[in-house]
């Protein structure tokens, strides 16, 4: 904006550094022309967009070469909000292997440019908490938000949106430096806005992705920075964003991994979301996107579907690449049928495609430099799986080029010749030229991390292993080692160790040393201490430790082809007959896993014949596993109903019987039971919820999923619960949809009087009624109530048979 005349209207620069021309005193006209701050502000405005857009378009998976437009690769992921009690102290193993528990169909998914827009409606907190396992996609998410802004597709409310990654932050967080020194850090297009009205009048989102790759201590109660022209530390800059005390206006979003979300006190945080990575049905659409030609992805999509597990994983982007990887080269181009579904043996493919993709490159060479290249692939994979430990014992997943030297690898020099080298870690540019690195994924920096210790276990390098062990050991053995490591990955309140202990079990395996001969100095036979360490294993089995540490070691059994265990839990689910003896709480965990991970459904489940009622709670999540459950007498209450809520919804429910029968599910455990009956996934059409503690308040939850075109519920006994005329009076306004196919319906001990026989009659009198059967015994209905009755009976419409 630039004028020629003075006046009010005149709106000048604030600074000196942008004066055009002196004004001339041969006249009263202004003749000098500055450069407005209204006109810097919308360049820099123009230019800050389309440097966001370069920045979030582009994506690459592993490797840089590779890099794609994220439009070409972007498959929705699903988030959803979550519970701020739920960050502290989680396993992230149990969030890759229990995926099956998640709620995916009962939670309402959230579109990533959704997110600011909820935070406005619900709370005057200006901060948004994401959370998600490594690799699940919360950089992608964050990606997809800001194109989507810089494109003028959504959140064009915020004028400015800032991505500031803490691995970059890491490289500054030393310094002292006021709001403004701190942005340009990262963005140079705000060198000449220093004392604009930038941070005044315009509405911010500052975008910090990867909370747990921070190197500061964040203290947040320490003195809050409230000026934005004053210095301090950035990490006091950053508590001071999150409090709302600097630029009180600004949207600030934090991503982390699940074991560092809990740094942010849960009162600063407005929204808190999950990324859940990709339902089953958003994994299928990713391997189509990814494998072009369609009956190669359909072979793909089918093979890793007769593995649960590894099905399971796939919900986290960066393992269906991985999964992609290995069978494109293996299933396919080798036209093998079946390959072993282990973990292990699936990672160990993954490395060994690596260093064969990268020899192919130079077959026309001699067979000595092809050797020698070989050779150098070795090398390097010793020295990464020996930092990959490290940075595992540090519980650090982000590392430098000071960190590879430490470990023997010169980047320039050796990554020119090894480019299975960009397969396996990536490398991103940080602050001032300074490369940052992290593996792929974090299974993979687990996987090579249990490769070096199995080698120098081999190599009898003790000095290594001591990190298992309290004391100096000499001549460690095998079964030493491994229970050790299982003794060590126990005592980790988050698991950081479980999916590490996993891939040990697996690489001792004789088969495994075989598949990595090649860097392997001999193969050692581990028979025996495989045995011994089974044996352990499932000794601790029996104490008491949690359900996630259970299900670790079930499948760290699994890692060594031990199926005993996995055996004897379908024997109880194979026979018709009483098991013998009861459960145990482990057993109860193992054979819900078991259950849910095989996708067997039983014709019939009763918890009841196989444990105690202490742990008939293990055992509900196993309702989406069966067609008839029997729940009636376990002592549910209103918290097990979110898990059958979740069945019902599922796309895969098999469940048409559910008996809950004397549950104290109260009012608002048929409210969640409500989301199910109106699935259209939901194929209950028989439920029983006799003296389960409810009120007419159940009666209007049921009533309104009868009146849903999804409506499949032929059989209701609500017998024995305070549901009185009021209650009756609003299910019959269901019973008389066109939608309803009630058939058959108890109110036996109801409290109930004529009124209600007044509103069944209406319902028998209705032409869309199909009610057959009717039991209204042990109510005070009296003479006037059995008249009312009547006039129903008489109705052409009628199609009762029984009544009770």
């Amino acid at each position: 904006m630039v004028s020629s005349m003075c006046g009010d209207s005149l709106v000048r620069s604030t600074s000196t550094h942008y004066r055009g021309f002196e004004e001339d005193p041969s006249n009263n006209l202004c003749s000098s022309v500055y450069l407005t701050e209204d006109w810097m502000l919308q360049k820099f405005l123009e230019t800050h967009k389309k440097n966001m857009k370069k920045k979030a378009e582009r994506i690459f998976e592993c490797k840089k070469e590779n890099e794609v437009h994220l439009k070409a690769v972007y498959t929705e992921l699903f988030i959803t909000e979550g519970d701020m009690k739920d960050v502290y102290q989680e396993r992230e193993i149990l969030k890759i292997d229990d995926a099956f528990k998640k709620k995916q169909t009962q939670d309402k998914p959230i579109n990533c440019n959704k997110l600011f827009t909820l935070l406005r409606e619900n709370n005057e907190k200006k901060i948004v908490l994401t959370k998600g396992i490594a690799g699940v996609g919360k950089t992608v998410s964050v990606h997809k938000f800001i194109l989507d802004w810089a494109e003028g597709k959504a959140n064009q409310d915020i004028h400015c949106v800032f991505l500031l990654p803490f691995r970059e932050i890491n490289g500054i967080k030393d310094r002292e430096v006021n709001l403004h020194e701190f942005l340009l850090e990262f963005y140079d297009e705000l060198k000449d806005l220093e004392k604009s009205k930038l941070y005044t009048e315009y509405k911010f989102a500052f975008i910090f992705d990867g909370l747990d790759e921070s190197r500061m201590p964040l203290k947040f109660e320490s003195e809050a920075l409230k000026m934005i022209d004053k210095r301090s530390s950035v990490d006091v800059l950053f508590t001071s964003l999150v409090k709302g005390k600097l630029l009180p206006s600004a949207l600030v979003w934090v991503t982390s991994r699940p074991a560092a979300a809990n740094q942010i006190p849960p009162e600063y945080v407005g929204l808190f979301t999950e990324v859940r990575g990709f339902t089953d049905q958003q994994k299928e659409e990713y391997f189509r996107k990814r494998i072009k030609d369609e009956t190669q992805a359909s072979r793909i999509i089918s093979h890793i579907k007769t593995s649960r597990s590894l099905y399971i994983m796939c919900h986290i982007p960066v393992f269906c690449w991985i999964t992609a990887t290995v069978l494109q080269n293996i299933l396919i181009k080798n036209s093998e049928e079946s390959i072993s579904t282990t973990l292990t043996e699936m990672y160990i493919h993954f490395l060994l495609i690596q260093m064969k993709m990268k020899s192919q490159k130079y077959d026309e060479q001699a067979e000595r430099q092809r050797t020698k290249l070989l050779n150098l692939n070795k090398e390097i994979i010793l020295k990464l799986a020996k930092l990959a430990f490290e940075l595992l014992k540090q519980e650090n997943i982000v590392f430098y080029e000071e960190d590879l030297k430490a470990c023997g690898i010169d980047v320039c020099k050796d990554t020119e010749f090894t480019g299975m080298i960009a397969e396996i870690f990536k490398m991103e540019d940080g602050l001032h030229e300074t490369k940052v690195y992290c593996f792929v994924h974090l299974s993979v920096q687990e996987f090579l991390s249990a490769v070096h210790v199995f080698i120098c276990y081999l190599n009898k390098n003790m000095q290594e292993l001591q990190f298992f062990f309290d004391k100096p050991e000499e001549n460690i053995t095998l079964q030493e080692l491994l229970q050790k490591a299982v003794d060590k990955a126990m005592k980790s309140k988050r698991g950081h160790l479980d999916l590490f202990l996993r891939f040990l079990m697996g690489i001792s395996l004789k088969s495994s040393q075989n598949l990595v001969k090649g860097l392997i100095t001999h193969i050692e036979d581990t028979t025996e201490s495989i045995m011994k360490a089974s044996k352990y294993i499932k000794q601790i089995q029996n104490r008491n430790i949690s359900d996630e540490a259970l299900v670790n070691l079930f499948y760290c059994l699994l890692e060594l082809k031990d199926h005993s265990l996995y055996e004897e839990i379908q024997s109880y689910l194979s026979s018709d007959e009483h098991p013998g003896r009861d459960l145990s709480s482990s057993m109860c965990t193992l054979l819900t896993s078991v259950l849910l991970m095989s996708e067997k459904v039983l014709d019939e489940f009763n918890p009841k014949r196989f444990t105690s009622p202490s742990n008939y709670k293990r055992l509900i999540p196993a309702v989406r596993c069966c067609r008839k459950a029997l729940f009636d007498r376990c002592g549910f209450d209103e918290t097990c109903c979110e898990t059958v809520s979740s069945a019902l919804q599922s796309s895969n429910s098999n469940l048409t019987e559910l008996d809950l029968t004397s549950s104290r599910l109260q009012d608002s455990g048929v409210t969640l039971i409500y989301d199910g009956l109106k699935s259209p996934h939901c194929q209950v059409n028989i439920l029983r919820l006799c003296g389960c503690h409810l009120t007419a308040q159940s009666c209007e939850r049921l009533s309104s999923a009868l009146q849903s075109s999804n409506s499949v519920l032929r059989e209701l006994d609500l017998s024995n619960n305070d549901l009185q005329d009021s209650g009756v009076k609003l299910l019959s306004d269901g019973l008389k949809s066109p939608n309803s196919k009630m058939e058959i319906l108890r109110f036996s001990i109801c409290n109930l009087t004529a009124q209600s026989c007044g509103s069944l009659s209406s319902v028998l009198k209705s032409s869309n009624s199909v009610l057959r059967e009717l039991d209204l015994s042990n109510n005070d209905l009296q003479d006037s109530g059995v008249t009312l009755l009547s006039e129903g009976l008489k109705s052409p419409n009628c199609q009762l048979k029984i009544l009770r």
